[in-house]
């Protein structure tokens, strides 16, 4: 259970970690001190290089995640903030495949042919996306935080 647990929290580090990082921290400095085309190249293979590491992070996140709740509730049902945290996760997935095989392919086919209005669009998406992404993670990790004082 113990192993479980520090998979799930190390995938719910770099997942939310680096989305906060890459939108509070990256994307700041890099529109403040780069041109577009540095700017867009820069996020091309900084998305590419962290998108893995998301699609590890979900990976360790439902397998460690089912096993917790197996482990934990076998057949009997979770309690709520357990299935909320499980719901949100859900959503953020979607979102991030849809990201991951939408706009994301766009994006890096139009900064590969260096097409930077197309790009930029792209990456806008992106951006918007990710900050949902990044505001349901929070919430998540606030459920898992007081979701046992809820009950």
């Amino acid at each position: 259970m113990r192993i479980a647990l520090l998979l799930h929290l190390l995938g719910v580090t770099v997942w939310i970690g680096g989305m906060f990082f890459a939108y509070m921290a990256l994307r700041p400095a890099a529109a403040r001190l780069l041109q577009p085309p540095q700017r867009l190249a820069l996020w091309r293979e900084t998305l590419g290089r962290f998108f893995t590491w998301v699609w590890v992070s979900i990976i360790a996140l439902y397998a460690s995640g089912l096993h917790m709740l197996a482990s934990a509730y076998g057949m009997r049902a979770a309690p709520g903030y357990v299935l909320a945290m499980a719901a949100i996760a859900t959503v953020m997935t979607a979102i991030f495949a849809y990201v991951y095989f939408g706009p994301f392919r766009v994006f890096a086919r139009e900064v590969d042919a260096q097409n930077w209005p197309a790009a930029g669009s792209a990456l806008n998406r992106i951006r918007q996306l990710v900050a949902t992404n990044l505001v349901l993670g929070l919430v998540t990790v606030a459920v898992a935080a007081f979701g046992g004082l809820l009950g």
